[in-house]
């Protein structure tokens, strides 16, 4: 018996999608098919009419198509003034929020794919003329669409796979896993997000971690140093796998010389400042390791940047090594 799945997108980019359809290693039609999973419907991937998706759609709301898990990629669109009406679902009269919450009561498991779908995102930064939220968060806020104490049929809450966009991985082994009924409460963490992923932070396997245990930082984009101290890096804050499970089998922000902007986080698309900057008092960083007391930090960043070897120190701010590890010199050479 298969493990079917609908794919519905609202206010956002599309992004997660086309980070999925880069799911390698297997491709994603191999991975669906391996774990019995159906994909009854998604808007890039189906073929199907009009009329065949709403036809769908119904018969999941009257009970005659079971539906095992509903992903939502994008925020709930509920403007102008509460009517989502800024998101209609084409074909049927009837706003994308009103069908959102008619398929969760019949899903066993309803999932935010992305940031936007989790706590309303990118859509919902600034002034938020949309009312973007998500399916049960409002930035911060538990509530979202179904409410705080809202429930799937199989006693979940909404699933949340934050990220901007989503790592192909995260979306398939959290789909594997239901298929299989390998999720309990211990499988997600505060924010419902999978632990899978953000059981590890961004830093753990960042290829600059050498340049951070000495604080030899860069000073520009494209510095080879650290970017936490001047560059608005919040690798050590962040809850996820990047570095330690690469998008498209090799990089990620950091690879690519870019700070990370936390996007797994609530809120990460407002942080009052640009995303390469570091905000600091009296010259020490805002943001600092989680868990790490900040006295402890001051001490230790200290007595880091004391002990900082030459190599580091011309390293950090070039966009190139140059200078190479070397040996040192034994009794005796010349």
């Amino acid at each position: 018996m298969s493990f079917t799945v609908l794919w519905l997108q609202s206010g956002g980019c599309g992004g997660c999608s086309m980070s999925l359809l880069n799911a390698e290693a297997p491709d994603l039609y191999t991975r669906l098919r391996s774990a019995g999973i159906e994909l009854l419907w998604h808007p890039s991937l189906s073929e199907a009419s009009l009329d065949e998706f709403v036809a769908l759609l119904e018969a999941i709301v009257a009970g005659e198509q079971a539906l095992d898990a509903l992903c939502l990629e994008g925020s709930v669109m509920r403007g102008p003034n509460g009517t989502g009406r800024f998101h209609m679902l084409a074909g049927t009269g009837k706003p994308m929020m009103w069908w959102l919450a008619k398929l969760a009561e019949k899903a066993r498991h309803t999932i935010a794919i992305g940031s936007c779908a989790a706590f309303g995102g990118i859509t919902a930064a600034g002034d938020n003329p949309g009312d973007a939220i998500g399916l049960q968060y409002e930035g911060k806020r538990p509530g979202g669409l179904l409410g705080d104490g809202w429930r799937s049929p199989a006693g979940y809450p909404v699933i949340n796979v934050a990220g901007c966009p989503t790592h192909p991985d995260w979306v398939t082994d959290l789909l594997a896993q239901l298929a299989l009924g390998d999720v309990d409460a211990d499988a997600l963490d505060e924010l419902s997000r999978p632990t899978t992923y953000t059981d590890h932070l961004v830093h753990h396997g960042c290829a600059r971690n050498e340049f951070y245990e000495y604080k030899a930082s860069a000073e520009q984009l494209g510095d080879k140093g650290c970017m936490m101290e001047h560059k608005g890096c919040l690798g050590t804050q962040a809850r996820a796998d990047c570095n330690i499970r690469p998008w498209n089998g090799a990089g990620s922000c950091l690879d690519g010389g870019y700070p990370c902007i936390n996007c797994t986080a609530p809120e990460f698309e407002s942080p009052r400042h640009r995303f390469t900057d570091t905000p600091k008092i009296a010259g020490i960083p805002v943001g600092l390791p989680t868990d790490m007391p900040k006295a402890w930090f001051v001490a230790l960043a200290s007595l880091s940047k004391a002990a900082t070897p030459q190599r580091l120190k011309d390293n950090a701010t070039a966009s190139i090594i140059v200078t190479p590890p070397g040996q040192r010199k034994k009794a005796g050479d010349t």
